[in-house]
């Protein structure tokens, strides 16, 4: 028989809060700082494209080959403006480490409504929390921008783990800073195989976020799926009182 829930793991992005603009808006505004003017619709495909390429050649922002978050983005962001016709050493980067600081900033982001008042309401009670995202070391201060960080106990992302999701290990981690049984831990993410599949595998409750309310993954019960992060406390209160 499962026990309480203790603990809920996070993850972040597109679950917790989502990056304002497009990609393709933010790089072609910063290039307009710089009296660099691109078609928003070109810089998001070439951006695309490099981010694929670039994940492909170094997963994990390239950590087994040596390289780290901060070399993996200026690689992206120097391949995305070449691929626009910017060959300039100096202005590619002038781009790349304006834009890898510029997404450290809060106002980049955006908090989902239901993020704070949800993780306000687990911590009334008495769960802790920690996050497993397959994010690089920027995302303590994204989340202390934003407001969001006293809510957590730790944080663990995959560049700090240097292991990144669905790979079972970085949550091999979160369970021993958790110090609780697999199944006294829930998990809360957008992504079907990376949070919700690899979450169940291990014996944790996994929860998968669907705010567009889909129907792709017929597989996963309704009582595991969330349209808002506002369902959680109550699902989580049901086992309590089991």
């Amino acid at each position: 028989m499962r026990g309480p829930v203790r603990w809920v793991l996070w993850d972040v992005k597109d679950t917790l809060l989502k990056v304002r603009r497009s990609v393709g808006e933010q790089y072609c505004s910063e290039a307009s700082r710089l009296s660099l003017e691109l078609p928003p619709l070109q810089v998001e495909a070439a951006f695309k494209h490099a981010y694929r390429r670039q994940a492909k050649l170094y997963p994990n922002y390239g950590i087994a080959q040596g390289l780290g978050g901060h070399r993996w983005w200026v690689a992206v962001v120097k391949d995305t403006f070449r691929q626009c016709g910017v060959q300039d050493s100096a202005m590619l980067d002038k781009l790349s480490f304006n834009l890898y600081h510029n997404f450290k900033n809060a106002e980049n982001w955006e908090v989902f409504p239901d993020s704070a008042r949800t993780l306000q309401s687990c911590i009334a009670m008495g769960l802790k929390l920690g996050v497993v995202s397959n994010f690089d070391n920027r995302l303590e201060g994204i989340l202390h921008g934003c407001g969001l960080l006293p809510h957590f106990s730790f944080l663990l992302t995959s560049e700090g783990a240097k292991v990144a999701k669905p790979d079972a290990g970085i949550f091999h981690q979160a369970l021993q800073r958790c110090g609780d049984p697999a199944s006294s831990v829930a998990h809360v993410g957008d992504h079907y195989v990376n949070d919700y599949l690899t979450a169940r595998s291990l014996g944790m409750r996994g929860y998968l976020l669907d705010r567009d309310s889909g129907t792709q993954h017929p597989d996963v019960p309704p009582h595991h799926r969330l349209s808002s992060l506002d369902e959680l406390p109550a699902l989580l209160e049901k086992i309590a009182e089991r």
